[in-house]
């Protein structure tokens, strides 16, 4: 497409994306070609129109059209499966459906005010949304045990979890990420700490990865008060989803939690100081958060700031990580706090 086509249509593309991983069309087409009738069929839709979004998946190389009304999955449609290892299909469902959707109408307002557009489109923070909608919250938390799965074997490796003794997830959720540290290294132990709700598929987490005998689960909430039994402070992707204000709360909680030997592990994208088109993927992210939740990426320096102001030093920042482009900044406590 010409860059005009990319810049105008791109959210075209994504919510045919999205609308094909609402309607399980690749689980559907898992055992074989289809044809739109069938599919209309098991998906209750209407043929015409079903078809048509088929042929557009076609075009996007997820589904491949073998006959005039006969559609195969391809490879690359087949992260859209809901049960394959490899599956995005919650992070689909999640970024780009009818919840997410309707805030980014209230982009230019978030512009404006500085407000959320997910408080300005429902009336209600996107973590108040979340507790009052069951079915939504699943999505929301199965999506991010994708996004930790994928993310997992380069923190681990740049983490080093091996020199600790007990690694504490602050909003860990279904324990993805602990479960993978623990596996990786035998003799280290876990807590995984998230709200009651955030907590409902930890457990089955961490027994499918053999390492629930070594992990406990710590239901709380990281604005009043967080464990102090742990010798390392995970928060990965949490700092984002806060403005500056409650960032810090957040870190001083953590602060307040540990001994001086502590350390904390941050793991965000981060921002140069002056963006260029190479760091799009983390801007984009960046309004994402403006829109939905009210949170920021942010710069190294804007990060150092945060840490000092909850009594903390930044100690080491590593290079950018694959596959999504993380930085792990470890902290310890301030000297002059003690």
């Amino acid at each position: 497409m010409a860059m005009t086509d990319e810049l105008l249509f791109g959210a075209t593309v994504t919510k045919v994306v999205t609308a094909a991983a609402e309607l399980n069309l690749a689980d559907l087409l898992a055992g074989g070609p289809q044809s739109s009738a069938d599919l209309a069929q098991h998906t209750s839709t209407d043929q015409p129109s079903l078809y048509r979004l088929l042929r557009t998946l076609a075009g996007l190389g997820l589904v491949q059209q073998t006959a005039p009304d006969e559609f195969e999955l391809t490879e690359r449609g087949a992260t859209l499966r809901s049960d394959t290892d490899d599956s995005i299909h919650a992070l689909a469902t999640m970024l780009w459906g009818k919840e997410a959707w309707v805030s980014w109408g209230e982009l230019v307002a978030a512009v404006r005010t500085g407000e959320a557009g997910w408080s300005q489109a429902y009336g209600m923070s996107w973590i108040d949304f979340y507790s009052r909608h069951q079915e939504a919250s699943a999505t929301f938390n199965k999506a991010m045990s994708q996004h930790s799965r994928d993310a997992a074997p380069g923190l681990i490796e740049a983490v080093r979890p091996a020199r600790f003794t007990t690694v504490l997830d602050v909003g860990g959720g279904d324990g993805t990420l602990i479960a993978e540290m623990l596996h990786a290294e035998p003799g280290l132990h876990g807590i995984v700490f998230d709200l009651p709700s955030g907590l409902d598929e930890a457990a089955a987490s961490l027994e499918a990865r053999g390492v629930i005998d070594r992990c406990r689960l710590y239901p709380g909430d990281f604005f009043e008060a967080i464990p102090h039994d742990a010798d390392a402070y995970l928060l990965k992707q949490i700092l984002h989803d806060w403005d500056d204000e409650a960032a810090v709360r957040i870190l001083s909680n953590c602060r307040a939690a540990m001994s001086p030997t502590a350390r904390i592990l941050i793991l965000e994208r981060m921002l140069p100081e002056v963006v260029s088109p190479e760091d799009m993927p983390t801007l984009l992210i960046d309004m994402h958060m403006l829109v939905v939740t009210g949170g920021r990426e942010r710069t190294e320096e804007e990060f150092r700031g945060l840490l000092e102001k909850a009594g903390l030093t930044m100690t080491a920042v590593s290079k950018a990580l694959p596959p999504y482009g993380y930085h792990v900044i470890e902290a310890a406590p301030s000297q002059d706090v003690y």
